[in-house]
């Protein structure tokens, strides 16, 4: 009996293994698409209502949605992106920064001994190594770019069937796991709600900065979707991300002899959007859907998460923003499932 089982168990494991080594390829996709479905599953059970049970067209939909809100985004900046590199001129760049290098200026008296450091410091810059930095990090966007573009659409696909056959699998594995239904069903309700509050606050809020920088950059000539998309898509990287749009844009109109321009978008983007709708309004946010649009509040502490999605992106790239607070979640979850086992004498 013992052979027996140790045989089953072996086989069981080289089985897990093989399957493993099959889709390894496909494992970051799958895990992504197989969180995001947890965190959409209120979505996903709300279609199915509006479909009476029929799960097909209840997972198509929910798929759309996702595709819709959080991948449109993506792809339409990207492409945008690759047109705008597609024509780049690197002289423009140049001559950006050697005007911002060269520009005479005159500080008020009362900051008269930070003049010779900044002027020391813009005199320091090497356009040359700035302009060979510029085009590796487009060169390298180029080649990067396609492959995200694939990694969507499997996760789009692996999505589709995560919300297709997430409850039969998830019944199953309740079945099979030798832990309390009970506690398991904590850890689980646990980790899809901390996913629902990044996923949907991440959306709202990266929507929200968006909507703001595109008003503003209208006024001044430019096109407000794109650069709201591409601002939205940047401020998903946590404390840099808006950084990233406009500070250079300012820059630009900086050097186009449009002081006040660069000014006003320099200052809006930092009061207006970083602080407030990023550092005051954020936090409002995530707890409105903490209370609104997840079954239980989640109780790991927001500043936790946020930490977690910065671990996120610098252990896994982009994608960290999902993965690190799924494992943090796990973590803490499972801490708390110990000392309530501990606590009943079951372990």
């Amino acid at each position: 009996m013992q052979n027996g089982k140790f045989f089953l168990i072996s086989f069981i494991l080289v089985i897990l293994f093989l399957l493993l080594y099959l889709f390894k390829g496909f494992l970051l996709v799958i895990i992504i698409a197989s969180l995001m479905a947890v965190a959409t599953s209120n979505i996903n059970a709300k279609f199915l209502n509006l479909t009476k049970g029929h799960k097909f067209l209840a997972s198509i939909l929910t798929t759309a949605c996702m595709v819709l809100l959080f991948f449109a985004p993506f792809v339409y900046a990207m492409i945008e992106l690759a047109k705008a590199l597609k024509n780049f001129d690197i002289n423009l760049v140049t001559q950006t920064l050697d005007y911002v290098k060269n520009y005479q200026f005159t500080l008020p008296e009362s900051f008269n001994f930070l003049e010779p450091k900044i002027k020391e410091f813009l005199a320091s810059i090497d356009l040359n190594s700035i302009s060979k930095q510029i085009l590796s990090y487009a060169s390298s966007f180029t080649k990067s770019g396609a492959k995200f573009l694939i990694d969507m659409v499997l996760i789009c696909v692996f999505y589709f069937f995560a919300n297709l056959y997430g409850t039969e699998l998830v019944i199953y594995l309740k079945s099979i796991i030798p832990i309390d239904k009970k506690e398991l069903d904590d850890v689980l309700s646990e980790v899809g709600n901390v996913m629902a509050v990044v996923l949907y606050s991440m959306v709202i809020v990266a929507i929200f900065q968006g909507a703001l920088f595109g008003l503003i950059t209208i006024f001044y000539g430019y096109d407000g979707i794109l650069m709201g998309v591409i601002f939205a898509v940047s401020s998903l990287i946590p404390a840099i991300g808006g950084a990233l749009i406009y500070a250079p844009v300012s820059l630009y109109e900086f050097a186009s002899n449009n002081l006040n321009s660069a000014l006003v978008i320099f200052i809006y983007s930092v009061i207006v959007i970083s602080f407030i709708a990023d550092t005051l309004i954020k936090p409002l946010i995530i707890k409105w859907i903490n209370k609104k649009l997840v079954k239980t509040p989640t109780k790991i502490n927001e500043l936790l998460i946020f930490l977690a999605m910065i671990a996120g992106i610098s252990t896994f790239g982009f994608w960290g923003i999902i993965l690190g607070p799924a494992i943090l979640t796990f973590f803490v979850s499972t801490l708390r499932m110990y000392v309530i086992l501990k606590d009943k004498n079951l372990i």
